[in-house]
């Protein structure tokens, strides 16, 4: 499917527009800032940066560790990807376009593609993994957690697509994380319940 391209000119960032907490959707509505579609469309403006901050730290690592680079291409792609959800988010159904930006099932079966490809050479987990080990680690962490809280927020919405983009997409962080810390030798940090301060001290009574 061929996109249409934005047909927009930002001349002015600040319109006063919202100073009564009020926003407008993409069909000229007026709606709560507080209303489910924008905490779900916000969310996913929210990941998109924390995508960014990932991608750049890929970057600056790239050069140490050059198998990375093919992530930083996949993130960039993401945040396309976002951006285009967050189009339809914030259009209503009866004001969706045919050509609309938004995510499709290629986009979902491109992610589990290269979730089965990364996941294939790393170790069977025996534990869960706890985020950190490389600032890496826990930025794709940290993305992965805001993209379960923008799944979460989408369930109120009519739009199974998105739902399943994001619900894949959360997946797919979580063997990022772990491809991006073994391809850079790091070792995980696995949870260990025994290492809470109630087990130590059991230990020593």
């Amino acid at each position: 499917m061929v996109f249409d391209e934005p047909r927009l000119a930002i001349n002015r960032v600040y319109t006063r527009g919202g100073d009564k907490g009020e926003t407008g959707l993409a069909g000229g509505q007026r709606v709560s800032k507080n209303s489910p579609r924008i905490e779900c469309y916000g969310t996913v403006d929210e990941l998109n940066s924390f995508v960014g901050m990932a991608r750049q730290t890929v970057h600056e690592k790239a050069g140490e560790f050059p198998t990375l680079a093919s992530l930083s291409a996949i993130l960039l792609r993401v945040q396309h990807e976002l951006f285009n959800a967050g189009s339809i988010l914030a259009t209503l159904p009866e004001d969706v376009h045919p050509r609309q930006p938004r995510v499709t099932d290629r986009e979902v079966n491109q992610l589990e593609t290269e979730m089965d490809q990364m996941n294939d050479g790393l170790p069977a987990l025996r534990s869960f993994v706890l985020p950190g080990g490389s600032r890496l680690n826990a930025e794709l962490h940290v993305c992965r957690t805001v993209c379960r809280r923008a799944e979460r927020l989408c369930v109120a919405l009519p739009d199974q697509d998105t739902l399943k983009y994001l619900n894949r997409l959360s997946d797919a962080f979580f063997v990022w994380s772990r491809w991006a810390t073994h391809e850079m030798g790091v070792a995980e940090t696995l949870w260990e319940p025994n290492q809470a301060a109630s087990a130590s001290q059991h230990g020593k009574e």
